[in-house]
């Protein structure tokens, strides 16, 4: 289960974000950094970075510990920056906080190596969850003791933040995006690592990921939007259900991801190298 700590500092905001998170000390859980559910895209951000994180667990791929951080309504009162102090103000009760990595550097898609069958799994989960956000130009990878962790998935699942579009045909649609992943140029062919891959994510271990989301996140919407589902076992039906027709066979993610990785070997120049991982 994922665990639950309550803020007891704010240290430091981290302005490279659009949503501003920040790394916040906590009672019994040491550093953190926090997404809070009154900036950027809410509690839906929020959720992805749950969901995304957990499965990336599921799937033996390194992701920091992940924990629900809980904000009491005295919390940040003496933050002098009007824009901070408005989003803790919106952001009372649960937020979502990854660990932070002291002394970590980001991944650099000119300089880095990263092994072939790591990369293909990388892509298949960020295929699979249809995260917009691992490319050159923001990878959001980073190197820590050197080993490279995965962060920062609150872009993915996109498909939540307008439910009533997301169809039967909409839930195993190839991820048309993948083409821009920062990894595309030197994984192993996808395909190879996707029977491995399926065969980690069956249903009773991604069900409980869903089962454990907070309802108070899962309920969550912004000021006079009503909630897309009458009840968060709804909302969480409604992942189920996505989650359910993406996995079955044959896997259209896989496939157009491989796919892609086919024409971007077709048309890479004869002799030119992609980046170095």
């Amino acid at each position: 289960m994922t665990r639950v700590h309550a803020a007891t500092r704010y240290v430091v905001p981290l302005r490279e974000g659009g949503s501003l998170p920040a790394v916040i000390d906590t009672d019994d859980g040491g550093l953190f950094v926090v997404k809070f559910r009154g900036a950027g895209q809410g509690a839906r951000a929020l959720i992805a970075e749950l969901i995304v994180a957990e499965l990336a667990r599921t799937l033996a791929l390194p992701v920091p510990e992940v924990a629900l951080v809980d904000l009491d309504a005295a919390f940040g009162r003496t933050e002098p920056d009007p824009e901070i102090q408005d989003i803790l103000k919106g952001s009372r009760g649960l937020n979502v906080g990854m660990r932070y990595l002291e002394g970590a550097f980001n991944f650099d898609p000119l300089k880095d190596d990263v092994e072939p069958d790591l990369a293909a799994k990388i892509i298949w989960l960020d295929a699979l969850v249809t995260n917009v956000d691992r490319t050159a130009k923001n990878p959001n990878l980073m190197w820590h003791h050197d080993s490279l962790w995965l962060i920062d998935h609150g872009a993915a699942l996109y498909f939540h933040h307008a439910w009533p579009s997301v169809s039967d045909e909409s839930k195993t649609r190839p991820f048309a995006q993948i083409e821009d992943h920062v990894l595309l140029g030197t994984a192993s062919d996808v395909t190879s690592v996707d029977e491995e891959m399926a065969a980690r994510l069956t249903r009773d271990r991604w069900q409980p990921v869903l089962d454990a989301l907070p309802d108070e996140l899962l309920m969550d919407s912004p000021a006079g939007v009503t909630p897309p589902f009458e009840s968060a076992e709804d909302n969480r039906n409604a992942y189920a259900s996505y989650f359910s027709a993406r996995l079955a066979e044959p896997r259209a993610f896989v496939a157009g991801a491989a796919e892609t990785q086919a024409r971007a070997r077709l048309g890479a120049s004869p002799g030119k190298k992609g980046y170095r991982r």
